[in-house]
C-alpha cells in the first residue's frame, strides 16, 4: 500500500491558530523563495518611506531657495519607483510560486490520501463533497497560506516602515496611533468568528450545487424521461441561491469591518492634524517635515485598511483547513500484515465470519463458515441483501472482519500485507468501472500496464471483446468515453471479464459478472469463464441460477446465514430454499 503524506501535525487542530500554523507548515519547504519575496517586498515597503522622505526634501528645498538640488529629486523618483517596481515583481512571483507549490502538495496529499481510505470512509461522504475539497476548498485554503501572508508582508513593512519614519520626525504624535491598535484589534476578532462560521456555510453549499448539477448530468436520461426537469432544477436554484446568501453575508460583514477600522485610522490622522497644527509643535518642525509626517499618517491608512481586509481570507482559509486536514486525519485502511504473498495456493476458510458494517445496527453475516479448496468454484446465490456481495468484499480487506477470521493458504488475511493478498485477486464486479482511455488500456490496467499487445488481445478474444471491437475503426485501440460511456453494459462487463483474465490471479471473485450480458454473448462467456475458473479458487456471486449449475459448490444465503449447501444437484433434490429459487426463476424463462 503507498505510504500517505503526513503532515508534521497529526492530530487534528481545536482552535483557528492551530489549523493556521499547520497550514503554514507547506510553505516550509519553499524558503528560498519565500524569503526572495520577502526582500522584494522590503524593497516596496522602503520605496514608500523614501516617497514620504522625497516630500521632506523637495518642500525644504523650495522653501530654502535650493533649487539646484532639482537634478537629484527628478533622479530620486525615477530611483524610488525603479526601487518600488522591482520590489513588487520579485514579491508577487515569489508569493504566486509558493501559492501554487501549495495548492499542487494538498492536491497531491489529499488524493493520495483518498486512495488508501478505507470503504466505510466512501460510504459516509458522497464524490461531489470530495471532488469540492480537492478543487474549490483547496484554492481558499491557498489564499490564507500565500496570498493572505504576502498582502500581511507587504503592507505589514509598509506600516513599519513609515510608523519608523513617523516616529524619527515626532514620536510624541506618532504614539496616538498606538491607542487605536486595541480598538482595531476587537474589531477584527469579533469579524473573524462570523466570517469563519459563514465560510463553512459556502463550502457546504459548494458541495450541494456540485452534487445537484453532477447527479443531473450523470442521470440526464431519467430526468428527462420521468420528467425530473423541473425538479432538478429547483434543486440546483436553492442551492445555489444558498451559497448567494452565504457569500452576501460574508461580502455585509467585511464592507462593515474595513468602514469602522477606515474610521477609526481616519479619526486618529484627523486628531494628528489638529494637534500638528499647534504653534509650539509647528515651531519645532520644518515645512518639509510637518508635510511630510501628515502624509506619512495618510499614505498608512490604505495598508492598514489592506492588512484588515485579509482578514476575511485567513477566515475562508482556515475554514476550508479545516475540512481539509478532518480529511488527512482520517485513518488509512489497516495495513498490519507484514507476510508477503506470493504464488497463493488458493485454500480460502471462513470460520465463524460476523460482520456489521459501520453505523449499521443489524448484522449483514452471521457465524458464516465454509472452505474453498485449491481450484474449487464455490457459488453463492440469495435473495438481494442476503450478505453475498458482502462476504465477498472481506476476502480482498475491502472490510475487515470484526468476529471470526479468513484464512488464505491456512493464514489469517490480516497477516499479510494488502498489496500482496490484492496481487492474487482478480476482480470483476457487477458495476463495472472503466477509465477514460483506450479499450486496451482498460484491459492491461493499473499493474497490468506492462503486459505485451499478444497477452492483452488473447485477454480480450477469450472475453469476447474482439467480437465487437472488429467492428470498431481502431479496434482495440478506441477511445471509450468516460466510463465507458460509448459502450453497451454488455460490452463493459466483457472489458472487465478480460482484465480479470489478463491478471491471471489465484483467486478469482465475479460478483454478478455476466448480468449485463444478452442470452447470446452470456453463451460464449460462460464458455470462457469456465476456461479462467480452472486451477483457480473461484467464488461467483449470481443472480441467474442457470449460470452456476456446474459450480463445484453452491451456498444459498439468508439474511446473512448459510442455510444451504451442495451441488446443484444435491440442492435440487433437497426441494428447499435454492430449489424454490431456482423453479421460480425456471417458470419465468
Amino acid at each position: 500500500m503507498a505510504k500517505t503524506p503526513q503532515n508534521d501535525v497529526s492530530t487534528q487542530p481545536s482552535t483557528g491558530w492551530d489549523v493556521y500554523l499547520r497550514l503554514l507548515s507547506y510553505v516550509r519547504g519553499h524558503w528560498p523563495m519565500f524569503i526572495l519575496s520577502f526582500a522584494g517586498f522590503v524593497l516596496y515597503a522602503g520605496s514608500q518611506t523614501a516617497a514620504a522622505k522625497w516630500l521632506e526634501a523637495f518642500i525644504d528645498a523650495v522653501e530654502s531657495g535650493n533649487l539646484d538640488q532639482r537634478l537629484w529629486l527628478a533622479l530620486a523618483i525615477l530611483l524610488i519607483f525603479f526601487v518600488r517596481g522591482l520590489g513588487t515583481l520579485l514579491g508577487n512571483y515569489g508569493f504566486s510560486y509558493v501559492a501554487r507549490a501549495v495548492v499542487s502538495r494538498l492536491r497531491c496529499q489529499m488524493f493520495d490520501h483518498l486512495l488508501v481510505l478505507p470503504c466505510s470512509f466512501y460510504q459516509q461522504h458522497t464524490s461531489s463533497e470530495l471532488l469540492s475539497k480537492l478543487t474549490y476548498n483547496v484554492e481558499q485554503v491557498t489564499g490564507a497560506a500565500t496570498d493572505a501572508l504576502k498582502t500581511a508582508v507587504r503592507e505589514g513593512l509598509t506600516v513599519l516602515g513609515l510608523f519608523g519614519y513617523m516616529l524619527y520626525l515626532n514620536w510624541k504624535l506618532t504614539l496616538l496611533f498606538v491607542v487605536v491598535a486595541p480598538l482595531i484589534g476587537g474589531v477584527v476578532a469579533l469579524a473573524s468568528k462570523r466570517l469563519r462560521r459563514l465560510s463553512h456555510g459556502i463550502q457546504n453549499s459548494v458541495g450541494d450545487i456540485s452534487a445537484s448539477a453532477s447527479e443531473a448530468i450523470k442521470g440526464y436520461q431519467v430526468v428527462r424521461v420521468f420528467g425530473g426537469t423541473e425538479a432538478e432544477r429547483s434543486r440546483f436554484n436553492k442551492a445555489s441561491e444558498r451559497n448567494r446568501r452565504q457569500f452576501m453575508k460574508m461580502v455585509v460583514t467585511q464592507s462593515i469591518t474595513t468602514p469602522i477600522i477606515q474610521m477609526l485610522v481616519a479619526a486618529v490622522v484627523a486628531l494628528l492634524t489638529f494637534i500638528a497644527m499647534s504653534p509650539t509643535l509647528v515651531a519645532s518642525m520644518t515645512t518639509g517635515q510637518f508635510i511630510a509626517f501628515i502624509s506619512a499618517a495618510s499614505l498608512m491608512a490604505k495598508p492598514i485598511r489592506q492588512l484588515t481586509e485579509i482578514n476575511s481570507t485567513v477566515q475562508k482559509g482556515i475554514a476550508a483547513a479545516e475540512s481539509f486536514f478532518q480529511l488527512f486525519d482520517e485513518e488509512p485502511e489497516r495495513n498490519t500484515g507484514s507476510a508477503t504473498l506470493k504464488d497463493a495456493k488458493g485454500r480460502v476458510e471462513f470460520r465463524d465470519v460476523s460482520f456489521t458494517y459501520p453505523n449499521s445496527e443489524s448484522e449483514a453475516l452471521k457465524q458464516v463458515s465454509f472452505q474453498i479448496e485449491p481450484g474449487e468454484t464455490v457459488a453463492l446465490v440469495g435473495r438481494s441483501g442476503s450478505g453475498k456481495s458482502t462476504l465477498a468484499g472481506l476476502l480482498p480487506r475491502f472490510y475487515d472482519v470484526q468476529q471470526g477470521q479468513i484464512l488464505l493458504d491456512d493464514r489469517p488475511l490480516s497477516d499479510y500485507t494488502l498489496e500482496s493478498l490484492r496481487n492474487q485477486i482478480a476482480l470483476v464486479n457487477q458495476h463495472v468501472v472503466l477509465f477514460e482511455g483506450t479499450i486496451a488500456e482498460n484491459i492491461a490496467y493499473g499493474s497490468l500496464s506492462g503486459a505485451s499487445e499478444d497477452a492483452t488481445r488473447a485477454a480480450a478474444d477469450a472475453a469476447m471483446v474482439t467480437e465487437f471491437t472488429e467492428r470498431l475503426p481502431e479496434g482495440l485501440n478506441t477511445l471509450i468515453g468516460e466510463n465507458g460511456l460509448l459502450l453497451s453494459g454488455g460490452q463493459r462487463q466483457r472489458i472487465a471479464i478480460a482484465r480479470a483474465i489478463l491478471k491471471d490471479a489465484p483467486l478469482l471473485i465475479l460478483d454478478e459478472a455476466t448480468s449485463a450480458l444478452d442470452t447470446e454473448s452470456e453463451r460464449f462467456i460462460q464458455t470462457a469463464l469456465e476456461h479462467v475458473i480452472q486451477d483457480r479458487s473461484t467464488l461467483v456471486i449470481a443472480h441467474r441460477l442457470s449460470t452456476i449449475e456446474r459450480a463445484d459448490r453452491i451456498l444459498v444465503m439468508e439474511q446473512g446465514v448459510v442455510v444451504e449447501q451442495g451441488s446443484h444437484a444435491e440442492l435440487i433434490a433437497q426441494d428447499g430454499s435454492y430449489a424454490r429459487l431456482y423453479n421460480m426463476q425456471f417458470n419465468q424463462d
